[in-house]
């Protein structure tokens, strides 16, 4: 089984002038692998995947894939509310070397816990790679049971979910109905070390894209045991957890990113620029974990 584990960054989608910049994306994937990110996620929510084309998401999984070169594994972001799409994405990550796929609940459509079932089944019997359910029902509007994972678990080729409600006792309830091996990794930040405590295996995280070493330090420290070292970097990395999402993702992180010059601040419609109270926080939460440019 393919082990995912440690902190990954939901990786942001670089723009310059409406287009993706491709250069910007290669420096930053190099960047993340530098400083200790244990995997990519690109085209995700943070990734603005709901506001690229297929073809530039195609285009966006591809590059990453590239630019990693088999370091760390790329989980490709490739959910739907159209199952058709998600498969699409699922085989064409394939096909340019991803490693596995994020597959989000359908958004919009509420199908209910039988077409969650249907939708991932049908997915996973078409992927050639392993796939990660993802559930985060503030933005979908529903949410996968412990019972509907658990029966998704049996699948050979779903192998984790990226775990979204807010509710720390999802946790104990899917290890117990999955078994330990059952990946399951944070998807809050200010939830992560909860939720490593309680068993998880790592983090999709949005806080990595700004504070990659950091984040990936904490995450081991838990992994470790070592939870008062992992307290001192949440005490540390809290107000940027916070500050993250103090204007609509991603962007506030866009805004910090090109504060290091690592990417332009562009976000696309309907996301709008961060406002003066969101920046402000941010170069506040920045300068507290010491991170200020």
């Amino acid at each position: 089984m393919l082990q995912i584990t440690g902190s990954i960054p939901a990786l942001v989608t670089p723009f310059r002038n409406g287009e993706i910049d491709a250069p910007a994306l290669r420096a930053l994937v190099d960047w993340q692998i530098a400083e200790g990110s244990a995997g990519l996620v690109p085209c995700g929510t943070t990734g603005e995947a709901a506001t690229l084309s297929i073809e530039e998401h195609d285009h966006v999984i591809a590059l990453v894939v590239e630019a990693a070169g088999g370091r760390v594994p790329v989980i490709a972001g490739c959910g739907s509310n159209d199952t058709r799409v998600a498969i699409h994405h699922v085989l064409r990550a394939a096909a340019a070397g991803a490693d596995a796929a994020l597959l989000v609940a359908p958004y919009y459509n509420r199908p209910g816990q039988r077409g969650l079932l249907a939708h991932f089944r049908t997915i996973a019997d078409e992927s050639p790679i392993p796939l990660l359910l993802y559930n985060i029902p503030a933005r979908t509007g529903i949410d996968m049971t412990t019972e509907t994972i658990a029966e998704l678990a049996t699948h050979p080729r779903i192998i984790g979910v990226k775990e979204s409600t807010g509710d720390i006792g999802r946790i104990s309830e899917l290890r117990h109905a999955c078994g330990p091996d059952f990946l399951i990794l944070s998807g809050n930040d200010y939830m992560t070390l909860g939720i490593l405590a309680h068993g998880g295996h790592g983090a999709i995280s949005v806080t990595a894209n700004v504070a990659p070493a950091a984040n990936a330090a904490q995450v081991k420290a838990a992994l470790d045991g070592d939870f008062r070292t992992a307290l001192a970097w949440q005490d540390r990395l809290w107000p940027l957890h916070q500050a993250l999402f103090s204007d609509p993702s991603p962007g506030p992180t866009k805004y910090a990113l090109a504060l290091f010059g690592r990417s332009s601040p562009e976000v696309r419609l309907p996301i709008p620029e961060p406002s003066p109270a969101a920046k402000a926080a941010v170069d506040a939460a920045l300068a507290h974990a010491g991170l200020a440019p």
